[in-house]
């Protein structure tokens, strides 16, 4: 059998961890945030706040996908509107935290982190 080059650029990163949770991963992941929603202000601008902090961030344009898959990458917390908010804390699973964007938040990204923050320890995620 012939051998293939390898095609990797850059180092070694497959024994690092990756955003999405598995039963099989070890504790001290980062933790996993799903950001629901279309807003530039809400999505964008807190994806590269979080990320940049070391969250795992995966997002979802809708309260729909947000509730098709989230028994799948099983995230940590959930950031989303009010609106949003409210409807999935109806339909997801009893034990998913979420937070609820406020205005002050939405001017504030501390005040995001400390929400999330706050969330997660009173959960035991972080």
């Amino acid at each position: 059998m012939p051998q293939t080059p390898e095609q990797r650029r850059g180092p070694e990163r497959r024994k690092q961890p990756r955003g999405g949770r598995r039963t099989e991963d070890p504790g001290g992941f980062a933790p996993l945030v799903l950001l629901v929603g279309e807003g530039e202000a809400v999505v964008a601008q807190s994806e590269a706040v979080l990320a940049k902090l070391r969250f795992a961030v995966t997002t979802s344009p809708t309260v729909e996908e947000a509730l098709r898959v989230v028994t799948g990458i099983r995230p940590d917390v959930v950031v989303a509107e009010p609106e949003a908010a409210a409807r999935i804390r109806l339909e997801a699973p009893e034990y998913l935290p979420v937070v609820v964007i406020t205005d002050e938040m939405r001017s504030d990204r501390e005040a995001l982190l400390e929400g999330i923050r706050e969330t997660l320890r009173k959960t035991g995620a972080s």
